[in-house]
């Protein structure tokens, strides 16, 4: 069978005669501190074969440890980027299957380079080592061809294969890559064959990543410095594609940055290590070339070497993310909010690559297991994303420690650490929020176990059902201490995830049809526990901090919600703005609405100074930034180490937007938004506000406007489907179709 053939494969690599010299002296990059020589080049793996007769029908798998790019007679194959995708390596890797039918010649040479990739991240220099070592790239193919005639031929990858070093001398994820266009490899050898674990392949399970969208040139700038740079325009992931032309041995040189420095220079600090660089050197002839196995995260390229006068109308910025359906939009009369949507989106575009990165740009780029957790909702609405999780979630699943402890990063590269509140969450949170979205219960029956283990691990790190073992990042980034307070205590954060996550995992349950009553019970123990400790007898939260009063009453952890939502407004209200980290700010505009304190919450959202989410739409943000004080309003910097400018965390704002502002809620009793709840709430300093959704069922869409004194509101409903219209404290139950209804404004 054509769905076997990639197993009948033998893995196969370079020895030792492919690579012997390594490459030229001038392309040796030494890794700062590792004691290595950075020499990971490109190899190319070829086979030729004939077909003597006519082809039905033909195919080709392939993987590999690492990434490639296959050719078929000088033509691409398929437009899968950095193919085969970051999984779990050791437990699970993907193959591709492409239909090469009409590729095929009578004489045909089939080419794959392979780079390595996200192979071999880790905590360690091992990111950057040595790339001729034993652990070079490796790959795994067959090609089936059958005939007309009824006959078959098949190839798989074996010592018959051909290797050579590729004109991509080096590649790295962080680093960028070096295209030697005058590059000739001397002479080919036999590849190697070893045996490696088949039964980890499995075919595509998420997104392929592609090419989605070109940029030109808005601007050459020659700045204080005198550097040479080209501003896109937007801050976006992928690489930049350009024409050059220079006499043999010349170099066009290009860096990426996300950001001018307040003087108007390049600006690379918050890189930290990655030097996204990408190198070309000419042979004498015209090229319009690309990278092919690295990405950068960047909205200016620096042209530190270049042939010639640079162009701008030579370089276009092309945008690669996984190849997600855009299902929802957002809309109101405040241009700066808008801005902040579309900066939502375009962080979800940068980071949702293969898996849900943190960042872009800095030698990182890893799949946070919080960021992805707080963010999910205002993903799954932004775009449809069940695939794409589908596919992290069965990662995080294969490297969940034994103890049912999550790692911190999925594919977990940081070996045994993990186990930490709102960021392990994910393995519960992820797949409820899915099913709500989606409404496809399979995704809780495959993640059940895996839910399951993490609420065991939290009780085993827990006294008297208060989580108080194990480190915690709490509310990561937050503001507290800036303004003079605590923050909020990670203990407490711990114990009221606990208990909301312990709420989902039963509603998850018994959607399943399981007996839930232990952990109903737990559930129950773990929020008078965390009453008895964290809540004072005036009914208000310990601590007096934002974070802990909108957890409190988000995760209806608070018996006295009146006490907690005034707690909450005065803290608000103290200090003007928000103090609220990770954790606390996707549930602060919610637990104010939900209880009453509207305005303050609309306070929050169009505050324009530092700190607020518009504050950086200000200071000309294209995407959301890691920290509230990324840059001050003089341009200076508050951190270089860690200072991304491309984190969509605090971009979990957007669930609000499109369920607050403009309405659409889904109902848990009637998941995939077979049943809406459409429950919008106005702010006079709006005129109006509307969003779509594409949901399973169909186009939702909810949107008010203010006309001659009064609010009207439209809805539709798609066939099939149900809606609650909660207006003014009444609610309406309507059918499919189109709805109108107003109200005094």
């Amino acid at each position: 069978m054509i769905m076997d053939s990639i197993f009948s494969a033998s893995w196969i690599r370079c020895g030792a005669d492919c690579c012997a010299g390594g490459p030229p002296e001038s392309l040796v990059w030494s890794a700062s501190g590792s004691g290595h020589n950075v020499t990971d080049a490109g190899f190319v793996f070829s086979k030729c074969f004939d077909c003597a007769k006519t082809v039905r029908k033909a195919s080709l798998q392939v993987t590999a440890l690492g990434v490639y790019q296959a050719q078929l007679n000088g033509a691409r194959v398929g437009d899968f980027i950095l193919a085969p995708g970051w999984t779990s390596y050791s437990k699970r890797l993907q193959y591709q299957t492409y239909d090469i039918t009409a590729m095929l010649r009578e004489h045909n040479q089939l080419d794959i380079t392979v780079c390595r990739g996200w192979r071999f991240l880790g905590r360690t220099k091992e990111r950057i080592t040595d790339g001729f070592s034993d652990r070079a790239a490796a790959l795994i193919a067959a090609v089936d061809i059958e005939y007309h005639d009824g006959s078959a031929q098949k190839h798989v990858t074996d010592g018959s294969w051909q290797v050579e070093e590729s004109k991509t001398r080096y590649a790295n994820i962080y680093n960028g890559e070096i295209c030697d266009a005058s590059f000739e490899s001397q002479s080919s050898a036999p590849a190697l064959a070893f045996e490696h674990d088949k039964s980890i392949l499995l075919p595509q399970q998420g997104e392929k990543i592609a090419e989605t969208q070109r940029l030109e040139a808005r601007a050459l700038i020659n700045t204080p410095k005198g550097e040479t740079v080209i501003d896109f325009g937007q801050n976006l992931t992928g690489y930049v594609e350009f024409t050059v032309r220079g006499g043999k041995g010349r170099r066009a040189v290009l860096h990426h940055a996300e950001i001018l420095d307040k003087d108007g220079n390049f600006y690379t600090e918050n890189l930290r290590t990655a030097k996204q660089e990408v190198v070309f050197i000419c042979d004498g002839e015209a090229h319009r070339y690309k990278p092919s196995f690295s990405f950068q995260g960047f909205r200016y390229i620096r042209l530190t070497e270049w042939p010639g006068e640079p162009n701008p109308a030579d370089f276009t910025a092309v945008v690669v993310h996984s190849d997600m359906k855009r299902t929802g939009y957002f809309e109101c009369s405040d241009p700066l909010v808008n801005r902040l949507f579309e900066n939502i989106v375009w962080g979800q575009r940068g980071n949702f690559l293969d898996i849900p990165t943190d960042c872009p740009q800095r030698d990182e780029r890893l799949g946070w297991t919080g960021d992805a957790q707080v963010f999910f909702r205002t993903a799954s609405y932004n775009y449809d994303v069940e695939k794409f999780f589908c596919k992290w979630l069965a990662d995080l699943a294969a490297d969940q420690a034994e103890d049912g402890s999550v790692p911190h990063v999925v594919p977990n590269i940081f070996d045994r650490e993990g186990g930490s509140a709102a960021w392990g969450d994910a393995a519960v949170i992820i797949p409820w929020q899915m099913y709500l979205t989606y409404g496809n219960q399979g995704v809780l029956e495959r993640q059940f176990d895996s839910m399951t283990k993490w609420i065991d691990f939290i009780q085993s790190r827990s006294r008297n059902f208060i989580w108080n073992k194990g480190d915690h990042f709490g509310d990561w980034l937050n503001l507290e201490k800036e303004n003079g307070g605590k923050p909020a205590d990670k203990r407490m954060i711990a114990t009221a995830y606990a208990a909301y996550s312990t709420g989902l995992l039963v509603k998850a349950g018994k959607v399943l049809g399981r007996d839930m009553a232990r952990y109903e019970q737990l559930h129950r123990n773990i929020v008078w526990a965390f009453r008895r400790k964290y809540i004072k007898k005036n009914g208000q939260v310990r601590g007096d901090t934002q974070t802990g009063c909108a957890l409190a009453l988000k995760f209806g952890l608070a018996d006295n919600k009146e006490a907690v939502a005034s707690q909450l407004e005065k803290l608000v209200k103290k200090c003007g703005h928000l103090t609220t980290g990770f954790v606390g700010t996707p549930c602060l505009l919610g637990a104010l609405t939900e209880n009453g304190r509207v305005k303050t919450a609309y306070d929050l959202l169009m505050r324009r100074e530092y700190p607020s989410w518009l504050y950086p739409v200000t200071m000309g943000a294209t995407t959301i930034w890691e920290r509230w004080n990324g840059m001050f309003p003089d341009g200076t910097l508050a951190d270089k180490g860690m200072n991304s400018f491309n984190h969509y965390a605090y971009g979990a704002v957007g669930e609000w937007l499109y369920g607050t502002v403009a309405g659409i809620n889904p109902d848990e009793n009637a998941p995939g938004f077979r049943h809406i709840v459409f429950q919008p709430v106005p702010d006079e300093r709006l005129s109006f506000a509307r969003a779509s959704l594409e949901t399973r069922h169909g186009l939702v869409e909810a949107g008010w406007k203010r006309e001659n004194g009064k609010i009207i509101y439209t809805f539709t409903v798609p066939q099939g489907c149900s809606a609650s219209v909660r207006l003014g404290g009444e609610s309406r139950e309507t059918g499919p179709g189109t709805f109108t209804f107003e109200q005094e404004g």
